[in-house]
């Protein structure tokens, strides 16, 4: 069976082994598929009890979640094809939720055209059933807008979802059109696939949120309105929190420790830094803020009550911290036997008595290990890619380096494996967002460069969720600014350290990494010899017209999208649309063809700027690819363009 080649490793014996060492010989590189394709295996979740495991993998070409029992032997699968798996999960031991999402066309009608739908389908195992929530439903969607977790609400399993309602006078479904009433939120008992309605849309001009209680009741509700980010927040009786974030950055976050709290997050007028705040359901207490002196990456909730567990810090390594003091130990136990590689906490029994845990980084390109705490000991279970070998994995490290104004950052440095360190060809690869960043663990794309000999950077510049929050709005405005000069300040800083030769660099990127990519030849001249935009922005005003458009012209996502690109009256000098004429190096356009956050034209509409200045591009059409590469063909297509571009512009040898 592919990737699940099974060993034991006690937790002793792993703690003791080191990351594989750098090989000093030049290594031979797998295929370029074995970096493009999906992984063999994509995702993994543990079941309630922990005997059952379901797997998303590709055995023979054929694309399935296989349900596997404590001995790893398959009892039911279910085939997704090219299906775009959003998540899947173990609700009891016999029902798997699954969330998957395509693209859309709801007609001319509708402000985005194009729209990327969620729906969620009930497998269960015991009947060999596969059922898809609202299918049956008269007058709702059947897609969900929002997951709002599963509770066993009266020994039955259910999950809340938002849903749209429908209006009879149309063909959309059943001879229904879209309602005009907003997001509804539903329960849907699990074992019969019934839905009922729990509560009803805001008012127009107000966003609704809901936080579900341990007994399957909304134990908070959020609504902020559109206008002037007015927001309030109801518990169990009557309004307990409120304010103001003119740009929406407010946020239900979970159920407290002891279930008799919300926690919230919250940006206010005024302030430049994100609060969490904790306040009674019950009752008039003030908030009080928690985790003032912390930068929160995510949280853990237990499932089965909604009620905060944990939270890792996106500062440093990413340290997690359990609060029960037990679980703390055990979990810092297991993570200590995976240390030298990028660990995560993928999934877990309810009692922690299983965990299930993905490393990747130097020597391993993705491994998913089982855990089990009472016998201390790991099971590898899957591995994402058999093709690359421990050797082929190029090095990976975090490369530290001022910026020119004074800002310290850093960013993740791939070398090519078996090649010495030294004035080697560079491909600058920024991340998209542009609010995320990129951490020192295996990156297919980063990995298929460097295994054609190229030294790959990914820059965690300023706008970057690695730092505070301070560091985060410093990317403010900057697009083609600072952000842009960030990246370049990081080649110069790798070409200080003799790591690479600075005349010999091409930009690659997707999303805002594509808008960089493009910047890097147009808003600035003289330092890459070629650049590939997948999926990217190349024209600022058109950006945000569309943008404005699809939300509403809802005021708060205006005043936040103003904030993030900056005044209006500088879009069209920092769009390389309009600095074609400009561009000094080959230009690659990569775009998929159902694109709804990007959409297409924007490549299109450079592709005829480049033309029109009679600059040498290409332009590559994903046809059904979305913004995300989420499908196997099309993944491919691109990484074969892009690697097959710069070979040819900046060869590595």
């Amino acid at each position: 069976m592919i990737g699940t080649v099974v060993r034991h490793l006690s937790l002793l014996a792993f703690l003791l082994c080191a990351p594989l060492a750098t090989v000093s010989a030049k290594v031979a590189p797998p295929p370029l598929e074995a970096y493009g394709e999906l992984p063999s295996v994509e995702d993994i979740a543990l079941s309630p009890t922990g005997g059952r495991l379901a797997m998303l993998q590709s055995i023979d070409e054929r694309r399935m979640i296989l349900v596997m029992d404590e001995a790893l032997q398959p009892i039911f699968t279910v085939d997704v094809g090219d299906s775009k798996v959003r998540s899947f999960d173990f609700v009891t031991d016999n029902i798997l939720l699954i969330q998957r999402s395509g693209t859309d066309n709801l007609g001319s009608r509708y402000a985005g055209r194009k729209i990327e739908l969620f729906q969620a389908l009930i497998v269960d195992i015991e009947n060999r059933t596969t059922e898809l929530v609202f299918d049956d439903r008269d007058g709702v969607l059947n897609s969900v807008f929002g997951f709002y977790g599963t509770r066993i609400v009266d020994g039955r399993p259910t999950a809340f979802f938002g849903a749209t309602e429908l209006m009879r006078g149309g063909q959309y479904q059943g001879g229904y059109i879209l309602g005009r009433n907003g997001t509804m939120l539903y329960s849907v008992d699990l074992t019969t696939n019934r839905a009922s309605r729990m509560d009803i849309a805001a008012r127009s001009g107000t966003y609704r949120d809901w936080l579900i209680g341990e007994r399957g009741e909304i134990a908070a509700r959020m609504d902020l309105a559109e206008a002037d980010g007015d927001w309030s927040i109801r518990g169990l009786d009557g309004r307990i929190a409120s304010g103001q974030s003119p740009t929406a950055r407010v946020s239900l976050q979970s159920i407290g420790r002891d279930g008799s709290t919300v926690i919230f997050s919250s940006q206010e007028e005024g302030s430049e830094e994100t609060k969490w705040y904790e306040v009674p359901i019950y009752g008039s207490a003030a908030p009080v803020q928690i985790f003032a002196d912390q930068s929160i990456d995510r949280i853990y909730t237990d499932s089965r009550s909604g009620r905060i567990i944990g939270h890792r810090s996106n500062r440093g390594d990413g340290a997690i911290t359990f609060y029960d003091p037990d679980l703390n130990d055990r979990m810092a136990s297991v993570l200590r036997a995976f240390d030298g590689y990028n660990r995560q906490i993928t999934d877990w029994s309810p009692g922690f008595d299983n965990v299930l845990v993905r490393i990747s980084g130097n020597g391993d390109s993705g491994s998913h290990f089982k855990v089990d705490l009472a016998k201390k000991k790991a099971e590898a279970i899957a591995y994402e890619r058999d093709a690359i070998k421990p050797e082929q994995v190029g090095p990976i490290s975090t490369f530290a380096y001022t910026a020119a104004d004074g800002l310290e950052m850093d960013g993740i440095l791939t070398l090519p494996p078996g090649r010495e360190p030294k004035d080697l060809p560079l491909v600058m690869l920024p991340h998209g967002g542009p609010h995320a960043h990129d951490i020192a663990q295996f990156d297919w794309w980063a990995q298929a460069f460097a295994s054609r000999g190229y030294a790959v950077f990914q820059p965690n510049f300023r706008g970057s969720t690695n730092r505070d929050d301070s560091f985060m709005r410093a990317g403010y405005g900057e697009w083609g600014g600072k952000m842009q000069t960030d990246l370049s300040d990081g080649l110069a800083a790798l070409a200080r350290a003799e790591i690479v030769d600075p005349a010999r660099a091409c930009i690659v990127g997707g999303s805002y990494g594509g808008y960089a990519a493009l910047a890097g030849v147009t808003l600035q001249q003289g330092i890459y010899r070629c650049a590939v935009s997948v999926n990217g922005v190349a024209d600022l005003q058109l950006f945000s017209r569309v943008a404005r458009r699809y939300s509403g012209q809802s005021r708060v996502f205006v005043r936040m999208l103003g904030e993030m690109l900056g005044p209006t009256g500088d879009l069209r000098k920092r769009s390389p649309r309009f600095s074609a004429e400009r561009a000094d190096a080959p230009v690659m356009l990569i775009h998929g063809r159902d694109d709804t956050v990007v959409p297409f034209e924007q490549s299109a509409k450079m592709a005829d700027a480049l033309k029109d200045a009679g600059k040498p591009y290409e332009l590559v059409q994903l046809d059904g690819e979305d913004h995300w590469l989420s499908l196997g063909p099309t993944r491919m297509a691109m990484l074969e363009a892009a690697v097959g571009f710069v070979q040819r512009h900046n060869p590595a040898d």
